[in-house]
């Protein structure tokens, strides 16, 4: 048996096309891992590109390569799924709350050149909690590995990340993000230097190399049920 899969970004609606052009470059290297599956990788905000994609597939799994739950998740893209003629597709858990990404985040953190700390800048949201949530809960997590301190700070909600930054100059920065948009390359940047932060920042957790494999373990363990 032949399976398939598809990893849903968000995008940029906005500038779609970059967005686009590395969920297919993800497809690719999870299809590394799982070479006799097809995956494909495609976002919500470019035109056109989900529905061809579930129309090249039979059956395929969706993941969500989102950092948390919420409303796109839950119902905007079951919903653009079943619009492209995939109902009842089984969809997984978004990547955000994958418990092995516990690890992941620690082995980014312990890869970096500071150790004063962890400072975890996610996303949030002035109408939802389920962002903060997921990100306090990876808060905790790392608590619970030996790390000290770790600290989130937020980009749409308070704490915002410039003021918890300000307690936080040597840290490293881990931006719990799945890919690289305006709020990785302009709105952290900003706010770490308004708050003279002077720790390493890294990549977002989903550009490490090692999400690829992550997926594939996600993919694979869903089709063993």
């Amino acid at each position: 048996m032949t399976f398939s899969a598809i990893l849903v970004a968000h995008g940029a609606p906005a500038n779609p096309a970059p967005q686009e052009a590395a969920m297919q470059a993800l497809a690719v290297r999870v299809a590394m891992w799982l070479p006799s599956w097809k995956i494909r990788g495609t976002t919500l905000a470019q035109v056109g590109a989900l529905d061809a994609v579930v129309a090249q597939l039979h059956a395929p799994l969706i993941y969500p390569f989102f950092m948390a739950e919420g409303w796109f998740t839950r119902t905007n893209l079951p919903r653009r799924l079943a619009a492209a003629g995939g109902e009842n597709l089984v969809q997984l858990l978004p990547f955000g709350t994958d418990p092995a990404l516990i690890a992941l985040m620690a082995a980014a953190a312990q890869g970096a050149k500071s150790s004063k700390g962890i400072l975890i800048a996610a996303h949030g949201s002035k109408v939802s909690k389920t962002s903060s949530q997921t990100t306090y809960a990876m808060v905790n997590h790392l608590k619970e590995l030996g790390f000290s301190p770790v600290e989130a700070g937020f980009v749409e909600e308070a704490p915002f990340l410039a003021d918890v930054a300000r307690t936080m100059r040597e840290a490293v920065c881990l931006p719990f993000f799945a890919l690289r948009a305006s709020h990785v390359v302009q709105d952290i940047p900003e706010a770490l230097q308004s708050a003279g932060f002077q720790g390493e920042t890294l990549p977002p957790i989903g550009e490490d190399p090692r999400t690829a494999q992550l997926i594939a373990a996600a993919l694979t363990r869903a089709v063993d049920q």
